[in-house]
């Protein structure tokens, strides 16, 4: 997995009924865009994230800003 500071990473619920989560990444600390990442979640909460397999990289582009 590799990512950029500003994209979002999309964490899938584990269980019937918890929703999916988006986080942006504030920090890339991996070397070359590698895990794990500091990011920051909707409701404001921070943590440090090393994401699993069941987490998609939404890369951010300019394009989508527009």
């Amino acid at each position: 997995m590799r990512a950029s500071v500003g994209d979002r990473l999309l964490v899938h619920g584990r269980i019937v009924g918890q929703h999916d989560r988006t986080a942006e990444i504030i920090e890339v600390l991996g070397a070359d865009g590698t895990p794990p990442y500091r990011v920051r979640f909707e409701d404001g909460h921070e943590t440090l994230m090393s994401p699993g397999p069941d987490t998609v990289v939404r890369h951010f582009t300019a394009d989508a800003q527009e």
